[in-house]
């Protein structure tokens, strides 16, 4: 089967500025791919090239064998996580609607309801279908805007940082309904993260993005400290321990850990 996603050569600048370069990528029919890499190394840039967003400087992207374009209906995006005003008046329902509702020649009122109640039902949301997403926790807002990406049936999704200000229990539980997710739909997931661990038992392959270039390949081939020292161009220590991975600069910071849990 064809990849699903491909970067071929791909380079992206700003300016004078070089994000990235040379990244070649294919991602494969229910494909767990994590994206890791230090702030400003161009993640989050990535995803937006694959939505159509920012145009490559050079090389190619192809999702489904054409180049990317905004609305795209084959690729799917939650977003970072960020907070809503309790008083907000639009549901969980009507937020996964947004995503039914993606072009004008929508199926009829009962059909787009019904899709909307399935999309709820698969992400375990069905309970707080109608109540304010402001009102819904941090977990819960991730279940609703996974399902409002997943409504297109896309061939990708595209996790932006979704693991950002959830207690270790979210991160967990919003990891796995991913993963199920791309099992039950063949769906691929290109999943930008800091935190590693969560997203560790599902990961099929890494995509690290550092100052000093780029790596792609299995975890246990790319998280090592002799790769990972010469992508940063500097002492880099990766420790395993209780099934973790703990990542340490020189300076003694360390990278891709678990938050404590509040």
């Amino acid at each position: 089967m064809s990849p699903v996603l491909e970067l071929a050569g791909a380079s992206l600048a700003f300016g004078e500025r070089t994000v990235w370069s040379d990244v070649d990528l294919t991602v494969d029919a229910g494909e767990f791919v994590t994206v890791l890499g230090p702030n400003g190394s161009g993640k989050t840039s990535l995803l937006r090239a694959v939505l159509g967003q920012v145009s490559l400087t050079a090389g190619r992207i192809a999702v489904l064998g054409k180049p990317p374009h905004r609305g795209s209906r084959d690729v799917g995006y939650v977003p970072q996580q960020r907070i809503v005003d309790p008083a907000t008046p639009v549901r969980a329902r009507d937020l996964v609607r947004f995503g039914v509702d993606g072009d004008r020649w929508g199926p009829g009122h009962h059909d787009r309801r019904a899709r909307v109640d399935e999309l709820l039902a698969a992400v375990g949301a069905s309970e707080y279908a109608d109540v304010p997403v402001g009102m819904l926790s941090g977990g819960e807002q991730q279940r609703v805007r996974i399902a409002q990406a997943l409504a297109s049936d896309p061939a990708v999704l595209l996790c932006d940082e979704p693991l950002l200000s959830l207690d270790i229990r979210r991160q967990q539980e919003v990891t796995a309904l991913i993963d199920a997710t791309r099992h039950a739909t063949g769906t691929a997931v290109l999943f930008v993260t800091h935190e590693v661990n969560p997203v560790l038992p599902y990961t099929d392959r890494v995509l690290y993005l550092a100052p000093a270039g780029h790596a792609v390949g299995a975890p246990d081939v790319v998280l090592t400290s002799q790769r990972l020292s010469a992508l940063y161009g500097t002492a880099v220590e990766v420790v395993r321990a209780q099934g973790r991975i703990l990542i340490v600069g020189d300076d003694g910071h360390v990278h891709h850990v678990e938050e404590e849990d509040e």
